[in-house]
């Protein structure tokens, strides 16, 4: 249910800015991407979470479910359903909201249905708006902006998830490292991304410090390899400067409200199987947004496994039972991927 930050196009995706990005696809890399992820997510659900968790117990919660509580979730996803197409509507100007339903739908679908499918998803992304007459630099804004944004959202969570812990009564400090590096992080990408904003120069004296550093350690690995990142933040100023300048409120309110819409899944989830003690919805959400981190970890699609062992780990310690905590991640991951 998480969205993670995979449709931003990066330097080598990016061309001029008459022209959307090459539909490129190594298969060697892909194979070698989609055994890597199958092996970890073996090694996580069948090792890790067990250790953790417990199927077991997470089956008999599930089988206490109501009635009721399906209906409940099945309205929590619902509501998922309604705002995920709007962060497309606000990065993208002039576009239906069917319209941006049916492109967030279909790149999710790719993404996390093929190994390497990120670069699939950004490509059909491109393709989808420019068969509904979006130019290619608006295109791109869009797409980037998105994808931004989402990273901004998914290290702020961390943040607000430290801040729930406090308003839940329990002992928030052994998080607080968590919190810190989110915000942390958080700062240094927004003061550098309002940095590109605010001039062409300042955009390129960011790239080529940033080149430098790359290519220095690319070349370490690749000898004679290097990224030209100057030309790309330069080019991605140009293009994305106005949308963000005009938008950037709407943008932040529809990506805050898709995360907060699987928060509410997770929560009714977890009020539907939960049998041997209750935990605040403020120690829900500190679970639900400090395991967001594992979005950062791009071995699998959506956090799938690295998401799911924190979320579950983080349950327990603010005292779910591994059944309930077990059985309320799966299920919200399964209706994870109803869109």
């Amino acid at each position: 249910m998480s969205q993670p930050p995979a449709n931003a196009p990066s330097g080598s995706e990016v061309t001029s800015a008459g022209s959307a990005p090459a539909l490129t696809l190594d298969r060697r890399k892909s194979v070698i991407a989609g055994i890597v992820a199958v092996a970890f997510l073996v090694i996580v659900f069948a090792k890790v979470i067990p250790q953790i968790g417990s199927y077991s117990a997470a089956m008999e919660s599930l089988s206490t479910m109501r009635p009721v509580d399906l209906v409940l979730l099945g309205g929590a996803v619902l509501i998922y359903l309604v705002v995920y197409g709007f962060p497309f509507m606000a990065s993208v100007p002039g576009l239906k909201y069917s319209q941006a339903q049916v492109v967030n739908q279909s790149a999710f679908t790719v993404s996390n249905g093929v190994p390497g499918g990120g670069a699939l998803g950004l490509g059909l992304q491109y393709a989808q708006l420019a068969s509904y007459g979006t130019s290619p630099t608006a295109a791109t804004a869009g797409i980037t902006a998105t994808g931004v944004w989402s990273i901004f959202i998914t290290l702020g969570l961390p943040v607000m998830g430290v801040v729930a812990l406090a308003l839940s009564g329990d002992d928030a400090g052994s998080y607080l490292v968590s919190g810190l590096i989110g915000l942390g992080i958080l700062l240094a990408m927004i003061v550098a991304f309002a940095l590109i904003l605010r001039s062409e120069e300042l955009a390129s004296r960011i790239g080529g410090w940033a080149e430098r550093l790359v290519n220095r350690v690319l070349r370490r690995f690749r000898p004679g390899a290097e990224l030209h990142l100057t030309d790309m933040l330069v080019k991605l100023r140009t293009d994305i400067v106005d949308l963000v300048r005009r938008r950037w409120a709407a943008i932040t309110v529809s990506q805050t409200g898709v995360s907060l819409a699987s928060f509410l899944i997770l929560l009714v989830a977890f009020r539907g199987v939960e049998s041997t003690s209750r935990i605040s919805m403020w120690s829900v959400f500190a679970a639900f947004a400090i395991a967001q981190l594992g979005l950062m970890i791009p071995v699998t699609p959506g956090g799938l496994g690295t998401v799911d062992a924190a979320m579950i780990s983080l349950l327990i310690a603010f005292g779910a039972s591994a059944g309930d905590a077990t059985a309320a991640d799966l299920l919200w991951r399964a209706v994870s991927y109803v869109p």
